[in-house]
């Protein structure tokens, strides 16, 4: 038997299985030797990707924008911060000037202690700071896929915005970080519906997460190209949420850099198997099973068509989203929910589709704090734990094989 540590948000969760049953570990290419990660942001910002370091775009009187991610992304955005800080002082930028804004899209508010943590105490108490409000967003234009450009008033009002964020694969829109800060990170509710529904168009296609020029990729930098992000700093990240890289500079050619890095790691070719047991990478990737379904397609390719996926999240904020939790309750089967999302699009009901689609074809397990009839609702098979899941499938196959994927929030299986 071989006893493996499964992530479940702050804890883990042990899986103990039969070596004879390991197909493989999928884990990332993760660097052995890590470099200084405050040295990694400084260099990043010293050799900026086609565009003028900060410290010689800001001057005494500029009027700064930084947006930041919020308490659903593992972003390390008090590491990243104060190297950044430094870099606008150098060229003189004050602190009365700079407004730091937490992109929601369409995320809840979050609490006074939630932002002071993600900031860090001295930056917090330094340099004021807002949650991005939907409500409060101008109109200036749209995109050649007829999405509204309609962005939060404290970023149209900075002379300089900059975007921070991590790179990481993405269901939809290919990758996270770059211009997605701006659309949907800082945009109104319209604009944010209008941009997810394209993705009704294309969820019966090939699967979009690792692809750099997706359709909505073009639709996120239209829409940032318009509100004018000038500037971007973004991190690449480990299992253990600790730098391995940065970029920084065009909010285009840093953020195809960044893409790079993350397919150097976390692509992984693999033989599909007959199971697929994959952890999120514990918080805040599992913090409901809106954001834990990401891991769910990350999963797909690495497991045979009628084989099984077993989903370890640990969702201590429930389903996470109100339409998708409407959708579980209403929609009777998965056929139902992929009807439904074809006839039409309601933010947060794609994800019950996307979920409906694995279901038919795999059998789906959950391992989460969940109730059964919310796991059942979702279209997946409660399970107590990870352990009684695996005792369920080999009962019915002793000799099936297995990938673990530890961190399916960040590694993304591809078929060879």
């Amino acid at each position: 038997m071989r006893k493996i540590s499964l992530a479940f948000g702050n804890g883990v969760s042990e899986l103990n299985i039969p070596e004879k049953n390991i197909s493989s570990l999928i884990l990332p290419s993760e660097p052995e030797k890590k470099e200084d990660e405050t040295l990694l942001i400084r260099k990043a910002l010293e050799n900026p990707i086609k565009s003028e370091r900060l410290s010689e775009i800001v001057t005494p009187e500029t009027k700064i924008a930084i947006i930041v991610s919020d308490v659903t992304r593992p972003t390390p955005t008090a590491k990243i911060l104060p190297p950044l800080l430094e870099e606008l002082y150098l060229g003189g930028a004050k602190d009365e000037n700079i407004t730091i804004v937490f992109a929601l899209g369409l995320h809840r508010q979050q609490t006074e202690e939630e932002c002071r943590k993600l900031l860090g105490d001295e930056i917090s108490r330094n340099i004021r700071f807002v949650q991005h409000d939907r409500n409060k967003c101008i109109h200036i234009g749209e995109t050649s896929f007829g999405t509204p450009v309609e962005v939060f008033e404290e970023v149209l009002n900075a002379d300089l915005i900059i975007s921070t964020g991590t790179v990481e694969f993405h269901y939809y829109a290919g990758y996270g970080g770059g211009g997605k800060s701006v659309l949907p990170g800082v945009s109104s509710e319209k604009a944010v519906l209008s941009f997810h529904s394209h993705y009704s168009k294309l969820f019966e296609g090939e699967p979009l997460s690792g692809r750099a020029e997706s359709p909505a990729r073009k639709d996120i930098e239209e829409a940032a190209g318009t509100a004018g992000l000038r500037f971007i700093l973004n991190v690449i990240i480990n299992s253990r949420k600790e730098i391995v890289a940065a970029v920084a500079g065009d909010f285009i050619a840093a953020h195809r850099e960044g893409t790079r890095y993350v397919d150097s790691i976390y692509k992984v070719k693999v033989e599909p198997a007959d199971v697929v047991i994959v952890s999120c990478g514990g918080f805040p990737k599992d913090i409901n099973l809106y954001q834990a379904t990401k891991a769910l397609e990350n999963a797909v390719p690495a497991v045979k068509t009628g084989g099984s996926i077993v989903l370890v999240a640990e969702c201590s904020e429930g389903i996470g989203n109100q339409v998708y939790e409407c959708w579980n309750r209403e929609c009777r089967s998965p056929d139902d929910a992929i009807e439904r999302f074809r006839n039409i699009f309601e933010f947060g009901g794609h994800k019950s589709a996307i979920v409906a689609r694995a279901a038919k074809q795999f059998k789906l397990y959950l391992f989460s704090k969940l109730s059964e009839e919310e796991i059942r609702g979702a279209f997946f098979i409660p399970a107590k734990s990870v352990q009684e899941a695996l005792e369920n499938i080999l009962a019915e196959n002793p000799e099936a094989k297995v990938h673990i994927i530890p961190d399916g929030g960040w590694t993304l299986p591809v078929r060879k």
